[in-house]
């Protein structure tokens, strides 16, 4: 029974001032289940058998990182519709025994054998969704070995056995799963190796339908072997080398060889009495910070959930926020000289409360714009999130993703996995800072997000989906701290999805309309109505709201809460 549903039924048998008290909790409880607690550990992933592999490796002796290794490359096999070893990685992670955050950039760059004027001399005008041409070098592996490097304890053979385990002996696959999957094969079978690896005679495993991969077991069995090297610079390499050369692809030996990935600083802001943490670009991480900088501005103290208020002023600082996501975010490596300092110099600057207040003036409170320009600063994506916790206080924030779909399509026979289809998002327009490059990283749309408290770790969160992914973590953060949710009411409460703003890649013309506005079920027709007249587009959509994960930690007691997403397979658990 859904918490709100327990807690009228409850207010039949209170006195009218507990019936009071009961019915303003049931008016803002929003929660399909309740919070997971417990003390030596917590997982939360998008796949319970996942969730279960984690908690394994942690009452194994492993740290969280281990842990989030292991669940990563579970989802993999389980769900290889949102990610898997051909495609990025990012991460944060709590510390405790440095009392800080660390932040990891694990994406991968264009072929260096690839260039602005082939794409030009050939006729595209956008790098094409599937296929050889928007692969990049895939960084998950090296993001594993980083991480490990850095805070694992276990063997990494440990680590990956239960996926090597589970890919050869099988899984049966899990609803939401399936449905995507389904989805994916009319479209991605064309490509060579995909139908062979990844359909049961042409067709999508069924939901509850036992699936293996025997090919994914035998490279994960050569990386646990071998180490990251294995897969960047030993036989994987030379295979996959071989396969983009025979199916008119960029992707070499060379370019996997020379992959590294990077520790960044994580960024933060301050949101009333929180920090709110997120990498910096060329990732979008920092498009929430501004939509929560924009806001703060706004007492929503006064401003219910879900009333025209909030959801007007939420839109038009995630349009402001997104014009300049479409104009600035980008490669720091290919910033105009290559001058590391002024593109953190640009960050800063984007996400400060100075730039917050003059950007906040250009809201009109009672009506939509229709066109928003980026500041002069200087003058559906598919993706897995998961978070971890150990009984030491280290908090795993971990996304990954294939991007668009189950990917590229690209599947080299005997391999197992399919590679990204990241190169996508470059613009094929000289000057532009995310215009195509050798060597260069794209544009990307998957973020783990962190919040603290008085300098101790608060909540390990994230919520994938493409441009959702900003909107949401705002929103995540808005019903932690403005409206008192608790976690699981965080990730439940219906959501608030924005499309139509300029988009990065350039596949988008310039927002001129004010793009359209999607409502999650659950709220109000009068409020509908409203902003119509305000002059919001509302359309109806089906699933782009996002799938959401958390761990929380109780400073005082050390106790660990856990949520999982409603719209997914998924499952928070701990022991």
């Amino acid at each position: 029974m859904r918490l709100f549903a327990a807690a009228s039924l409850l207010a039949l048998f209170l006195s009218p001032l507990q019936a009071t008290a009961v019915d303003r909790i049931s008016d803002r409880s929003f929660a399909t289940r309740s919070e997971v607690f417990a003390t030596q550990a917590m997982a939360a992933t998008s796949h319970p058998l996942a969730t279960q592999v984690a908690l394994d490796v942690m009452k194994a002796g492993g740290s969280a990182v281990d842990a989030a290794i292991a669940a990563n490359a579970a989802l993999g096999l389980m769900e290889p519709t949102g990610n898997g070893i051909g495609g990025d990685l990012f991460a944060i992670v709590w510390d405790p025994k440095t009392g800080k955050l660390h932040g990891y950039n694990g994406s991968g760059r264009s072929p260096k054998g690839l260039s602005l004027q082939w794409f030009q001399e050939n006729g595209y005008a956008d790098i094409p969704p599937h296929g050889p041409l928007p692969v990049t070098v895939p960084g998950a592996v090296d993001g594993w070995f980083a991480l490990h490097g850095r805070f694992g304890r276990l063997p990494m053979a440990e680590v990956l056995a239960p996926t090597i385990r589970y890919a050869r002996e099988g899984h049966p696959v899990h609803e939401v799963i399936a449905y995507y999957w389904d989805r994916s094969v009319p479209v991605l079978s064309k490509w060579p190796g995909f139908a062979e690896q990844f359909t049961i005679d042409g067709r999508a495993p069924r939901k509850g339908e036992l699936w293996k991969n025997p090919n994914l077991a035998g490279t994960l069995s050569a990386i646990a072997e071998g180490g990251r090297d294995a897969f960047y610079k030993g036989e994987i390499a030379r295979r996959i080398d071989a396969y983009f050369k025979a199916h008119g692809g960029f992707l070499r030996y060379e370019d996997l060889a020379a992959h590294e990935g990077e520790w960044v600083e994580p960024v933060s802001t301050r949101y009333r009495d929180v920090d709110v943490w997120e990498l910096p670009p060329n990732g979008q991480g920092i498009a929430a910070l501004q939509i929560l900088n924009i806001l703060e501005g706004f007492d929503f103290s006064k401003i219910a959930f879900g009333s025209v208020e909030h959801i007007h002023l939420f839109v038009e600082a995630k349009k402001l926020a997104f014009a300049d996501r479409a104009r600035w975010y980008a490669d720091p490596d290919f910033f105009p000289g290559a001058d590391r300092k002024a593109a953190e110099a640009l960050v800063a600057k984007l996400i400060s409360k100075d730039y917050a207040a003059e950007r906040r003036e250009l809201i009109d409170p009672q009506r939509a714009a229709r066109a928003v320009d980026a500041g002069k600063v200087l003058n559906q994506g598919d993706t897995i999130y998961l978070t971890t916790a150990d009984k030491d206080g280290m908090m795993v924030s971990l996304i990954q993703s294939n991007y668009r779909g189950m990917g590229s399509g690209m599947a080299p026979p005997g391999l197992g996995f399919i590679f990204q289809d990241r190169g996508e998002q470059f613009v094929l327009k000289p000057g532009h800072p995310n215009s195509f490059a050798p060597g260069k990283r794209p544009f990307h749309t998957i973020i783990p997000a962190f919040i603290t408290r008085d300098g101790k770790p608060w909540v390990s969160f994230g919520l994938m989906g493409g441009a959702m992914q900003p909107q949401g973590h705002a929103q995540i953060v808005m019903n932690l701290v403005d409206f008192g949710m608790n976690l699981q009411e965080a990730g439940d409460a219906p959501r608030i999805h924005h499309d139509g703003s300029t988009d990065p890649a350039g596949q988008l013309s310039e927002m001129s309309d004010g793009g359209v506005l999607n409502l999650e079920s659950g709220f109000g027709y009068d409020v509908q109505r409203e902003l119509a007249k305000r002059g919001h587009r509302l359309q109806v959509a089906v699933g782009p709201f996002g799938g959401y994960q958390a761990i929380a930690r109780d400073p005082a007691s050390g106790v660990y809460a856990g949520a999982s997403e409603s719209r997914k397979d998924g499952q928070a658990a701990g022991y």
